[in-house]
């Protein structure tokens, strides 16, 4: 139920902010938003479109760790769902505020987001998939900022993250310089970033939120990125086109598998999304295969002793 009510607000926030006027003076009466005062400021948000934002950040919370402030003037701040990561897919809004009055501002960039895992032990680091550019929701609504991170390992003795960003806020420049973030692992039953080579390429699949999933018919999103050629900048979106299909089977229960399910294809955003129907709650192992444009296989689709595929998510319900 938690998994739909989430789903649920953050549809809400889409089309409320979609209807915004955002040349509202700012000034509504009966419109009072905790901590933030509305004087008709032009760069930030009339108070309709601040309660908006304000409702929004309530289903998230802040990663305290990577605030920053811009010339004792503005406040960058990044969320997540739970105020920390974990490994695999996670989305980041970034929301900027004036100091003096708390409201959000309507402009503002952030760019070069660069993690680093620093492996200790073994004296290396490598960096991880990101979304590349972190843009608004939408042309019309410009005030929350959104990207997103695949994490390639928890953090442990053997290594920790770092991460950084900068940011220009009404032509003011800072950001965040390389800070430490703790990584949480994800529970057992919970496998969403996988790798996979083609000749001296690394590949990783970023399976996007599938906390969200119920039983039942569910859009499945995935990113298809590659490791950058230093191994410590950031992993790009990959310029290929795939196709990958699906074959989602419940290990537990005789490796049963669901009907009408669609594989995942390029989209215009550079994600691939398809669907995946879910039949009961437990542990799904959704079974990979990965084709060039031409249909050939280059990943995944091995036909292991068990016959499925090696390259796999898992998703428990």
């Amino acid at each position: 139920m938690k998994k739909v009510i989430y789903l649920i607000l953050v549809t809400v926030f889409f089309i409320t902010v979609t209807s915004c006027n955002s040349n509202d003076d700012g000034v509504q009466k009966g419109i009072d938003i905790p901590g933030i005062t509305i004087d008709g400021d032009a760069d930030c948000c009339s108070a309709e479109e601040a309660i908006q934002i304000y409702n929004f950040l309530q289903t998230v919370k802040v990663v305290p760790e990577l605030t920053a402030e811009i010339d004792s003037k503005y406040r960058v701040s990044v969320y997540t769902r739970t105020g920390s990561l974990h490994t695999g897919y996670n989305d980041l809004y970034f929301v900027a505020t004036k100091l003096t009055t708390g409201n959000y501002i309507k402009e503002f960039t952030v760019s070069n987001f660069k993690p680093l895992m620093y492996m200790t032990k073994m004296k290396m680091q490598h960096s991880t998939p990101i979304s590349g550019i972190v843009k608004s929701f939408n042309s019309n609504f410009t005030a929350v900022k959104q990207g997103w991170i695949s994490l390639l390992m928890p953090t442990s003795d053997a290594g920790y993250w770092t991460l950084a960003y900068d940011a220009n806020v009404l032509g003011q420049k800072g950001g965040v310089s390389p800070t430490e973030v703790k990584v949480d692992g994800l529970p057992v039953g919970q496998e969403w970033l996988k790798s996979f080579k083609i000749g001296g390429n690394t590949y990783y699949l970023s399976l996007v939120n599938p906390a969200d999933w119920i039983t039942g018919s569910n859009e499945i999103q995935a990113y298809i990125s590659v490791k950058s050629l230093t191994g410590t900048d950031p992993y790009e979106l990959a310029t290929e086109q795939f196709v990958i299909d699906i074959d989602p089977r419940m290990p537990d229960m005789g490796h049963h598998t669901s009907p009408d399910n669609a594989a995942l294809t390029l989209q215009t955003d550079g994600s691939y999304r398809g669907k995946i129907n879910l039949t009961m709650t437990g542990l799904w192992r959704i079974h990979l295969t990965v084709k060039d444009v031409k249909g050939n296989i280059v990943a995944g689709g091995d036909n292991l002793k068990d016959g499925f595929s090696s390259l796999y998510w898992d998703v428990t319900l």
